[in-house]
């Protein structure tokens, strides 16, 4: 192969990769954002939690109560 080849296989590698990465880095953003608007988790409270994160802070989350709420969903 000659180094043109070689530069143009890495520019499409390079071009495809970032690609992907864009499109999987927004449709996490997008997810955020529709499950906010729905209600289903409040992000407010983990965007506190850099300015409130001692020790003796009350936890975001009660893990007990999901799974009782996923135990008797089922």
């Amino acid at each position: 192969m000659s180094y043109e080849t070689l530069l143009n296989i890495q520019g499409y590698a390079k071009f495809f990769l970032i690609l992907a990465v864009f499109t999987i880095f927004y449709s996490y953003a997008y997810s955020i954002y529709k499950r906010d608007k729905k209600g289903e988790r409040d992000f407010e409270k983990y965007s506190n939690l850099v300015h409130d994160d001692s020790i003796v802070s009350a936890p975001l989350e009660d893990i007990r109560k999901d799974k009782e709420k996923d135990n008797k969903e089922k």
